[in-house]
């Protein structure tokens, strides 16, 4: 990683702007239900305040349009208090005179997290002044925003215009190692798993993965408009006609490149998606009209585990069925197994592989969780992230 990181600064004395990623979800009653992201802060959060920094921590939650009551951070900094094992403050803004005010008063070791960022407009648009506003609070920027790294907004881009250093925090660094380092220099060979719903939001990450891995896997209802361009019936399975083309040049491009594009070779179809659905195998090339694709079959398991078992790195990205429901989660459960098992270098992204993997006890077993699904995506496609871009080059 060519940009500057936490590990080349001396934060003794200094306030740190810290942009972090609490957009975490919470039940009805605001009480958070995963805290995946506040946990992944801490190791950054506490190499400030245990060096004699002060910590000034920033987020947004959710799409608020303007100040709403239900997604402010007071569940986040509650949590953060816990985790940290010390007093974390609350501001009433993240910007005006109230919130500098509490800036210039904290000590050495102090936390202040700052409210919500998108109940500023300016905040999404960039704005110049508001990020000249944020940037005023520290004297030191640091982004661990992975997730939001693909976002230039005014704390992820503008505020690096007004800072200097603006280095990279643990979560961060370690992000781009992992996903760069397999899109530059993977072990091999390098397999990539691709699976979820529409082709759509991943022909740019198939189109820029066929250039580097050794075979490719793709699974999940996006399967189907690949089936549909081979001229294969499909039945009532989810097909994105308009992507037909598309998927049709990926295939072409597979061959030319002589990368191994692996689709299912049986399927597990039902008569309608629900708990109570009536659930068979199809094990012959194409689908009955009658019913529809939910998840791959165990041949196609024992197929695509053969490549997972021979590979060295893999990159993981979207269910291979639709796994919210038990009877169309088993291929799903199987792809997750074989990968934590395969003792490869394995990266799992996006929020539904993620989900899976935790759901099933697995996120230990992998070598890299990605906390950034958007972010992720945009990497793998091969695309700068203007919040990384934004960061001190090492000189």
């Amino acid at each position: 990683m060519n940009k500057m990181t936490i590990d080349d600064i001396n934060v003794k004395g200094k306030r740190v702007f810290v942009r972090v990623d609490f957009n975490v979800p919470q039940d009805e009653n605001l009480r958070i239900t995963d805290d995946t992201r506040i946990a992944a802060s801490l190791p950054t959060i506490k190499k400030i305040i245990e060096n004699g920094g002060k910590a000034i921590l920033a987020s947004h939650l959710g799409r608020p349009k303007g100040v709403n009551d239900k997604e402010r951070l007071i569940p986040a900094a509650r949590r953060l208090q816990e985790l940290l094992g010390k007093s974390v403050v609350m501001a009433p803004d993240c910007v005006g005179p109230e919130v500098k005010k509490m800036a210039e008063k904290l000590k050495d070791g102090d936390v202040v997290l700052l409210e919500n960022l998108r109940f500023h407009k300016e905040e999404e648009k960039n704005d110049p002044g508001f990020a000249k506003q944020l940037a005023e609070l520290a004297e030191i920027y640091v982004n661990d925003a992975f997730g939001s790294a693909h976002r230039a907004h005014a704390s992820t881009e503008g505020i690096t215009h007004f800072l200097s250093p603006c280095v990279a925090g643990y979560l961060m660094k370690k992000e781009i190692e992992y996903l760069v380092g397999a899109l530059t220099n993977p072990k091999r060979p390098f397999l990539a798993v691709i699976g979820g719903a529409k082709v759509s939001t991943k022909i740019d990450v198939i189109t820029n993965l066929l250039e580097k891995v050794d075979t490719l896997i793709i699974g999940g209802a996006m399967a189907y408009t690949f089936f549909k361009a081979k001229g294969i019936q499909v039945g009532r399975s989810l097909v994105e006609e308009d992507k037909i083309p598309e998927a049709k040049q990926i295939l072409v491009k597979a061959i030319e490149k002589s990368v191994p594009l692996l689709l299912p070779i049986d399927h597990v179809v039902a008569d309608k998606i629900a708990p109570d659905a009536k659930v068979t195998i199809v094990t012959r090339m194409g689908i009955p009209d009658d019913v529809q694709g939910v998840d791959i079959g165990p041949k196609t398991i024992e197929k695509f585990g053969y490549a997972i078992k021979s590979a060295k790195m893999i990159v993981w990205n979207g269910p291979v069925g639709i796994f919210e429901i038990d009877k169309f989660s088993q291929g799903t459960t199987a792809i997750a197994r074989l990968i934590a098992e395969s003792g490869a270098v394995t990266i799992v992204g996006g929020g539904d592989s993620v989900a899976a993997v935790t759901r099933l006890g697995l996120a230990s077993k992998m070598s890299h969780i990605s906390t950034g699904g958007g972010a992720s995506l945009e990497l793998l496609e091969g695309k700068e992230l203007p919040g990384l871009t934004a960061l001190t080059d090492r000189k």
